[in-house]
């Protein structure tokens, strides 16, 4: 091999290299939600949520009093964990799935959070510094545990003033961004106080200033978003269908919405949508992941409107079927775990892959 030879070679396997760098980076695009809240005997000296109600009809009292699963065999989930029962405070589980949603080429993990001393609270430094081993970001999806906006406020600078310090606390162009949940459930008109600029509570030039992101559920939320304060909205539920928001023909109006009034769009994406066993009463609502092609389809209606982020419903949101982490194929008694066929680690595979797929066409 001659000189000229051996030095395009280098320079190729240099390129290769570095497009194998690039491909490894997380893409902070793109924000999974994460849940914290599983527990069992052996960490936790108890299960937590493996072991979830058989959740009540709102109207039709056939489906009252249905008790709950046990935990072990018998979880509260219509597909079963590679990792089994896992305690959410175990470290070297964090560990695990930090490495999974690195491998799937997301760089947020949006961690549910339900305030000062809840279940998950205790483990957020894990998080944190676990994340941040892997260049991953953290940020907060606000469940509604709050009474008012004045108790968030004060639930929000005990966050600020615990955690924004560290290196993996998510911030854009230096702000905290929140998903705020259930947002609509209260007043537009009390939101303004906590997120206008001269509302008399605002977080607005101050420590909790950020970038606030509600969720938007029927058409008439129009409304909301304009009057509230909200930098943005988020659509969350990954059931086509489910509702105005997680109706993907209706991105492009809310793509449009937010463009007109300077709003933040995230578009959420799901594999699938499968409840029924804490839902038995809910089967309408099942999306079949049709090995890939929903999320697929999902995926290519949120880059058709082309937005600053994509959020993933879900890494673990195991009761309702939405979750990306390996599953297993598995037998309680009469009943059969759904799987993800003969690859459980398919659908970290398949993000990583559609991950790819929109940022070559951004």
């Amino acid at each position: 091999m001659n000189f000229r030879s051996l030095l395009i070679c280098i320079l190729l396997m240099c390129t290769s290299i570095k497009s194998l760098a690039q491909n490894n980076t997380p893409d902070e695009k793109f924000q999974i939600f994460y849940y914290g809240w599983y527990a069992n005997p052996e960490v936790d000296g108890k299960y937590e949520h493996w072991n979830h109600d058989i959740l009540p009809h709102w109207s039709n009292p056939k489906w009252n009093n249905l008790g709950n699963h046990k935990g072990g065999d018998d979880i509260g989930a219509n597909f079963y964990p590679a990792l089994g029962n896992y305690s959410s405070n175990d470290p070297e589980i964090i560990r695990k799935h930090m490495k999974m949603i690195k491998e799937s080429g997301v760089g947020v993990v949006v961690l549910s959070w339900l305030g000062k001393d809840s279940f998950v609270d205790k483990s957020i430094t894990k998080y944190l510094d676990i994340a941040d081993q892997f260049g991953l970001k953290v940020a907060f999806h606000i469940e509604p545990f709050y009474k008012n906006i004045v108790e968030l406020r004060e639930q929000l600078s005990y966050l600020i003033n615990t955690y924004s310090h560290h290196h993996a606390f998510y911030k854009k162009d230096g702000k905290p961004l929140y998903y705020v949940y259930d947002s609509y459930k209260i007043p537009p008109s009390e939101w303004s106080k906590l997120l206008s600029k001269n509302g008399e509570n605002t977080v607005r030039n101050t420590e909790l200033d950020g970038l606030y992101i509600g969720l938007w559920v029927e058409k008439e939320h129009s409304d909301f978003f304009a009057a509230s304060g909200f930098d943005g909205f988020y659509t969350y539920f990954a059931s086509e269908g489910f509702v105005f928001g997680s109706t993907t023909l209706n991105w492009s109006y809310l793509s449009r919405f937010a463009k007109d009034h300077h709003l933040i769009f995230i578009p959420c994406v799901g594999p699938g949508y499968s409840d029924t066993r804490i839902r038995p009463w809910n089967e309408a609502n099942f999306k079949s992941r049709e090995n890939g092609k929903y999320y697929e389809r999902m995926f290519h209606a949120a880059a058709k409107v082309n937005p600053d982020f994509i959020g993933i419903t879900s890494f673990n949101e195991w009761h309702e079927g939405t979750q990306i982490e390996p599953a297993i194929s598995k037998k309680s008694g009469d009943f059969k775990y759904e799987d993800y066929g003969k690859d459980s680690w398919f659908y970290i595979k398949e993000t990583r892959r559609l991950i790819h797929q929109f940022s070559g066409n951004k």
